[in-house]
């Protein structure tokens, strides 16, 4: 009886740690996929309102704070032609950049946006496509203190918002960036 109990008992631990092992790799799958994981559905990106240093506000915005508009981004699953409310409105660089999170996991391609203001020891001067920088946003777990390549950059208007997902869920909160091109008058 004794021995029937072991192999029981440490076929239910083996068991468990397989499965505990696999939800994690899932985990760190979805939060380290393209741009904010539109693929998947999954981002775990923060909601904190806090702006970075040196960011200038956009006098006379397109969209004016506490308006709504229309995304067409889709950074995230639900975003596209979700209801936004506008929270702030930046005048900026905003880039696309792939890094590979301090966290580990797989490299993230073409993540939208960070913008100037959020670069390590940043200038005045935009960066070009295929520059190296350092990221000092915190916009995903890994993000900060990551070794990035500028894909694109575009001057414009970045806006943070705020949204529930077309997809349903709960609602999305202080949404850094979402540019004037991905908006649309509701």
């Amino acid at each position: 009886m004794k021995k029937y109990a072991m192999i029981l008992l440490t076929t239910v631990i083996t068991g468990s740690l397989m499965l505990s092992g696999c939800g994690k790799n899932a985990e760190q799958d979805n939060s380290s996929s393209d741009s904010h994981a539109a693929s998947t559905g999954e981002m775990h990106h923060s909601d904190s309102g806090e702006l970075p240093e040196g960011i200038q506000v956009k006098n006379n915005p397109t969209y004016p704070v506490g308006s709504q508009a229309v995304m067409s981004a889709d950074h995230m699953q639900g975003m596209k032609g979700a209801e936004a409310t506008i929270v702030g409105a930046y005048e900026t660089t905003a880039y696309a950049v792939s890094y590979t999170p301090t966290t580990g996991g797989d490299p993230v391609k073409n993540h939208k946006w960070v913008i100037q203001e959020e670069i390590q020891d940043y200038t005045d001067q935009p960066y070009a496509a295929g520059a190296e920088v350092v990221l000092n946003a915190d916009h995903m777990p890994g993000m900060k203190g990551a070794k990035a390549t500028i894909d694109s950059a575009e001057q414009t208007t970045v806006y943070m918002v705020d949204y529930t997902p077309t997809t349903g869920g709960d609602p999305v909160k202080n949404h850094k960036w979402v540019t004037e091109e991905e908006l649309s008058a509701k």
